[in-house]
């Protein structure tokens, strides 16, 4: 029998995905499941996005070019200009999801064994999308004791070696919900630029900044033009997930002419995800205003739920739609698989991501989980008390120092 690639091999399952053959047993056992494992906003999409593919008029669906519709293109520095982001649109390459951004972005700007630093835990699929790079992730942990900050760029210093060529952030950041500020942004931009390395930076979440804080982006960093490469998708911004429609974004020239060559391999991004997503930007304001109101509702209602539980520490995040909590258990791959398959509470059980999918050694992250409030007010109120009562009763559950003290 033929082998399997070691490339194939190496390749990580998606700790987000890989219970769903659990989830679907516990719904064929009559089982309710509060799906907080995954980013899949319950918010509906734009109706001018359906719209305009309910009335697309040619009537054959052809390629697009390789970089994108031009008009789309051309809608797009229009929109990020909101952002104080000036781009021309020949800056601007349409992919086919953020997911295809980052992987050709790697296989642009690095080489088989080069290095790139990322503070962890990570978006997971930065493992899979190196695997297929051939690069390899170096991890600078961050801490949940701080909310997940930006660590010391003096820790990213001692990490550098003649193999690191990029730095990667995710801001506002998934899976933490950390949203990092314009000082942390400017102390790695000297660092960038020290050592001439590529700044990856992924800010599909910029829509989602609460408390008062703001969005700063990369690509105002001034004096590191050429290093910077922005990636970005409309899944989470206007809730099309399904639309499949990102971009890459870099003032680099040689960088954006390489990033073609890959995107023409490939032929076009889809016809119709450009047609909705160009649609898109004339959501109004309101939209987001409204979306933006409902995600801290679910922000409170869920980090309030999670610290009022015994022994379990979420700090709360300031951008996106994800947090990630410490819970009292010996492990989070085995109690969110219990979770499915042992436990329910009046019927319903809550579908959670481990943690040690989202950190690059999969012995880090055994305590926590991360938690998507992408579910309405009510739902999420039904999953925190599953969650509580489940925290119960799980055999696995460690009792905390606190709790030993009242027992002696």
């Amino acid at each position: 029998m033929p082998k399997i690639s070691e490339k194939g091999l190496r390749m990580p399952a998606s700790p987000i995905r890989k219970l769903v053959p659990f989830a679907e047993q516990a719904k064929q056992e009559g089982k309710k499941i509060y799906h907080l494992n995954i980013g899949q906003p319950d918010i509906e999409t734009p109706d001018t996005m359906l719209q305009a593919v309910r009335h697309f008029s040619p009537k054959v669906v052809e390629y697009s070019h390789s970089a994108g519709i031009e008009s789309y293109r051309r809608r797009l520095t229009d929109y990020y200009r909101k952002y104080d982001i000036q781009l021309d649109y020949t800056e601007i390459m349409v992919t086919t999801g953020g997911s295809e951004a980052i992987e050709i972005a790697m296989m642009s700007a690095l080489n088989e064994g080069d290095e790139v630093i990322i503070p962890e835990p990570f978006y997971a699929n930065y493992n899979g999308f190196s695997t297929q790079a051939s690069v390899k992730v170096v991890p600078i942990r961050s801490s949940i004791e701080n909310g997940f900050a930006l660590p010391p760029i003096q820790e990213f210093e001692k990490l550098i070696t003649p193999r690191t060529k990029a730095i990667m952030i995710c801001n506002p950041n998934n899976p933490t919900g950390y949203l990092y500020t314009k000082p942390e942004l400017e102390s790695l931009k000297e660092l960038i630029a020290k050592y001439d390395l590529w700044l990856f930076s992924d800010e599909v979440y910029r829509e989602f900044c609460y408390d008062g804080k703001s969005y700063f982006s990369v690509m105002n960093l001034s004096g590191i033009e050429q290093n910077v490469i922005m990636l970005d998708s409309i899944s989470k911004r206007y809730s099309a997930c399904g639309a499949r429609i990102g971009a890459l974004i870099s003032r680099n020239k040689e960088l954006m002419a390489t990033a073609l060559k890959f995107a023409q391999a490939r032929l076009s991004p889809p016809t119709f995800g450009q047609v909705a997503a160009e649609a898109a930007i004339d959501t109004p304001d309101s939209y987001f205003d409204n979306v933006k109101s409902e995600y801290v509702s679910r922000r409170d209602l869920v980090v309030s739920a999670l610290n009022k539980m015994e022994g379990v520490f979420c700090p709360k995040p300031s951008g996106a739609f994800y947090c990630i909590a410490r819970l009292p258990i010996d492990n989070s791959d085995r109690f969110c698989q219990w979770l499915l398959e042992k436990f329910s509470y009046e019927q319903e059980t809550v579908m959670l991501a481990p943690a040690t999918g989202f950190y690059s050694d999969i012995n880090s992250g055994t305590d926590e989980v991360r938690i998507a409030y992408v579910l309405n007010l009510d739902d999420l109120k039904k999953a925190m008390r599953c969650l509580e009562e489940a925290l119960k009763v799980y055999p696995g559950k460690k009792v905390s120092p606190k709790a030993i003290g009242a027992i002696h």
